[in-house]
Formats: structure tokens, sequence, C-alpha cells
């Protein structure tokens, strides 16, 4: 459970599926990247199919609160990216620890 898939695991994964070499495989993962970061750039929302939608907010400039001294500061309007699963890779999420569960319920029933 304590591995992060990353670039080049997404690389290696294309490269054994796909039949590409390393270098194209690697090129081809950069390239969708790319095209995902240009999109949100630009302030574009990007909706990958049964994955899910990146969405580009924009956020006021407001007033925070430093924690250890208590003193207000502002923080700057800015954008933040955020991610919102599609409803078929909740579901493969969901599956795979309803699958976890009833195995456990099962073990504990034999006793």
């Amino acid at each position: 459970m304590d591995k992060t898939t990353t670039r080049s695991t997404l690389s290696e994964s294309v490269f054994k599926n796909v039949g590409l070499s390393r270098n194209e495989s690697s090129a081809l993962v950069d390239s969708v990247f790319n095209e995902i970061l240009k999109s949100l750039i630009q302030g574009d929302d990007v909706k990958i199919s049964s994955f899910g939608t990146f969405i580009v907010r924009n956020k006021k400039e407001r007033i925070g609160r430093n924690p250890k001294t208590g003193e207000e500061v502002p923080i700057t309007a800015r954008s933040v990216v955020t991610f919102r699963a599609s409803n078929v890779l909740k579901s493969k999420v969901n599956l795979k620890n309803k699958g976890q569960k009833s195995q456990i319920l099962e073990s504990i029933n034999e006793y």
C-alpha cells in the first residue's frame, strides 16, 4: 500500500503494455502531462472520461491569521487546481474496499 505511482512507473507501464520503446513511452507520458498542464494554465478544466476532472478555481484575496502570533496577514488572490473523481473511479475504488471488507468479515465469521 506504500507504493507511489510516478512518471517513471507510468512510462514503464506504457513500455510493457503498448510496446513502444522506453524513450518513446517516456515522451508519450510527458506529452500527456504537458497537454494537461497547458490547459490548466489557460484556466480550462480538464476532463478525463471515466477518471475525473481537474478544475481550476480562482480564490479571492482574504485576510488570514498567523496561528503562532495571531497577527492578521493578507493572503493574495490565486488560482488552485482541484480534482473531482468520476463515479466510475469512485465505484472501482470502493469495490476494492468492499472486497477487502468482505474477506475480513468472512475470516471473522469463521471463528
